[in-house]
């Protein structure tokens, strides 16, 4: 007798989430801190002056990011809670409609009328809200949105791309702090780049040239104003 084997399928879509966030929170505080820090240096700043406008820029970064993203996904939760209530009293007042409901995604998915009907049925016996949340508003477990995990995701990514600036800033000499971090802050966002596309199953090169580009604007930009105002 043959056996069955099954055999896990990954792909760069599942990981599309938890990237996202990484990569753009990493990218945010390298971009943002390491940008703050050439414009301060290229002042002529004390390195004390450059150490606080960097440590700041980093806290102050991950505290606002945290704090965007739990009012963000707490308003997507309260979203999803309000539907899910909602389908809850409909499935109490209307069971034969939400069944015609079911019926008619199945059939817009391929199934004929008989077997849609049948899938609709089973399935809502078998438990009606979690059929209805999934194919109807499109909630599962794994897409609930979760605040406070969310927050301190986006706070850790951008903080773990905020601290390469400020080491920079702390090991190097003084006279070449603007160079040396406006150089490492280019090449980590240029790591990030590819990082993120091979992970998502995208080529490199194009994403990686993107950000990289926009971070050498981000530095000149920044460098030209601590120049233009350093005292």
């Amino acid at each position: 007798m043959s056996r069955l084997r099954m055999h896990a399928e990954h792909h760069a879509i599942e990981k599309l989430g938890w990237l996202r966030a990484a990569v753009l929170g990493a990218n945010d505080g390298t971009l943002s801190t390491g940008s703050l820090i050439v414009g301060v240096a290229s002042s002529h700043a004390s390195r004390g002056s450059i150490l606080v406008a960097g440590l700041s820029a980093l806290v102050a970064g991950a505290l606002s990011m945290a704090a965007g993203e739990y009012v963000s996904v707490s308003s997507q939760a309260d979203s999803e809670h309000a539907d899910l209530a909602r389908e809850k009293r409909e499935l109490a007042t209307d069971w034969g409609g939400e069944v015609n409901e079911l019926t008619g995604i199945y059939r817009k998915r391929g199934l004929d009328e008989a077997l849609a009907r049948q899938v609709a049925v089973e399935l809502m016996k078998h438990d009606a809200l979690a059929a209805h949340a999934r194919d109807e508003l499109g909630l599962s477990d794994a897409t609930a949105a979760r605040p406070f995990q969310a927050a301190l995701a986006s706070a850790s990514a951008f903080s773990s791309g905020a601290l390469l600036p400020v080491l920079t800033a702390v090991l190097t000499p003084e006279p070449y702090v603007s160079w040396a971090v406006s150089a490492i802050s280019v090449l980590a966002l240029a790591g990030l780049g590819a990082v993120g596309a091979v992970a998502g199953g995208a080529r490199p090169l194009r994403p990686t040239l993107r950000v990289t580009f926009w971070g050498l604007i981000a530095m000149i930009v920044t460098g030209g104003i601590g120049q233009i105002f350093g005292v």
